[in-house]
């Protein structure tokens, strides 16, 4: 009964601090942010192309994290632009110069360009191509619809008067026509890839086929801005077989991925230390670091790529798993003013606690300096009432619970009372 009575207690003085709390929670509570998700769509592009390979690159670092990454396979950028558009997946690789103005919503945004993607033409080796004037009248693969190389290779020949319609402009995937220039059925195929495509690296050292220096790559370089002019070195490829046997001049866009406006901002910081593991190595046209970078893109920055550029991975997910980070970056809206409300808090029950425990030994001090007040004016009959009064007293006190930081002072009342009886007793003794 007496654990009882100090439950009672404790329960009178933390309990409205308690209440207090849970409502403060429930009113943060109402604008933390939703979890993120655990399952999103990428576009990627051709089964075996660059884009697929990182895209899976991408997968199983993001499974270790618990998030399930959703490849869609496309024929390339212009089919990842609009699946973006209609807000059928969450991201996707985008070829930088293939977004138009004005051709795409507002609510999309970069989380920076990825990697240099070099435009291959390779031609027939009994063939001398030096300028892509020089194509007229030959048989082009100049990629399948709704690819970035398609959408690159018709705005070069257009520059170059080269008609885009006709038998000789075919729309072939990249396995498919580099089989065909294998075969000589067709005499040039372009190429929008990584310079660690296995197609290309196969192309290269195929002997039926050679790569077209482009001459006036700088040109072409000036009149676009997203456009970029590389030099492929000599042996680069194999420098036992010295492949390529010269420098070659090339033209290169770059890679960027592109995200829905609303992705949930603890999955775009994730995505963004992937891309960094993924693409900051050494490539054969870029340094190590250059890459994942906020130049070269087509669409306006995400705000948390460019907190990661300025200051790396948020606080939390530097130290924590994904899935604590997120849950504490969430909940630190409801424990920032909890805590705010705590402390003082805190600070005021304590006093509180000990003002209540020693009021319950102190009220009966009233009565007893009353008693000690009346003592010599009592008659013998009042101060018989007092002896009943104190042994009444005495009683009570011995039933009350208090913490054994506060047992001296209930001991101290208790001598005060019997001090009080044995003064009662000797003036009703006189």
């Amino acid at each position: 009964m007496k654990t009882n009575q100090g439950w009672k207690e404790l329960l009178a003085v933390y309990g409205p601090l308690v209440l207090l709390v849970l409502i403060g929670f429930m009113l943060a509570y109402q604008y933390i942010k939703p979890a993120p998700p655990d399952h999103i769509l990428m576009a990627s592009g051709e089964p075996g192309g660059a884009y697929d390979a990182f895209a899976r690159r991408y997968q199983k670092l993001l499974a270790r994290q618990g998030i399930t990454l959703e490849i869609v396979d496309t024929h390339g950028s212009v089919d990842n632009l609009r699946l973006l558009s209609e807000g059928r997946v969450d991201m996707a690789f985008v070829q930088g110069g293939v977004a138009k103005p004005g051709q795409v919503g507002t609510r999309l945004e970069s989380l920076g360009s990825l990697y240099y993607e070099p435009l291959w033409v390779f031609q027939r080796s009994d063939l001398d191509i030096d300028r892509l004037t020089d194509l007229k009248g030959l048989r082009l693969a100049i990629g399948p619809e709704g690819s970035g190389t398609r959408a690159l290779v018709e705005l070069l020949l257009q520059e170059n008067q080269i008609p885009l319609d006709g038998a000789q402009r075919l729309s072939l995937d990249s396995g498919e026509a580099a089989r065909r220039l294998h075969e000589g059925s067709i005499d040039v195929a372009f190429f929008v890839a990584s310079p660690k495509s296995e197609r290309v690296a196969s192309l290269l050292h195929d002997p039926q086929v050679k790569l077209v220096n482009i001459q006036r790559a700088t040109a072409y370089a000036r009149r676009h801005p997203f456009l970029v002019e590389l030099t492929l070195p000599e042996g680069a490829e194999d420098l036992a077989v010295n492949i390529p046997s010269k420098d070659i001049h090339l033209l290169a866009a770059t890679s960027e991925l592109v995200i829905q406006e609303d992705l949930h901002p603890a999955i775009v910081a994730l995505m963004m230390q992937v891309l960094d593991k993924v693409h900051r190595d050494a490539g054969w046209f870029s340094g190590e670091g250059e890459f994942p970078s906020p130049r070269h893109i087509s669409f306006p920055l995400s705000a948390e790529a460019e907190r990661f550029y300025r200051d790396g991975p948020p606080f939390l997910q530097r130290f924590l798993p994904f899935w604590a980070a997120s849950l504490l970056d969430r909940t630190k809206i409801m424990i920032l003013p909890l805590l705010g409300l705590l402390l003082p808090l805190f600070r005021v029950v304590p006093p509180l606690y000990r003002w209540r425990m020693r009021a319950r030994i102190y009220r009966w001090y009233e009565e007893l300096q009353e008693v000690d007040r009346n003592i010599l004016k009592a008659s013998t009959q009042e101060k018989q009432v007092y002896l009943d009064k104190l042994d009444e007293l005495e009683r009570e006190v011995r039933d009350v619970v208090v913490p054994l930081s506060f047992a001296y002072q209930l001991y101290h009342l208790r001598l005060h009372i019997d001090f009080v009886r044995q003064k009662l007793q000797e003036s009703h003794q006189s």
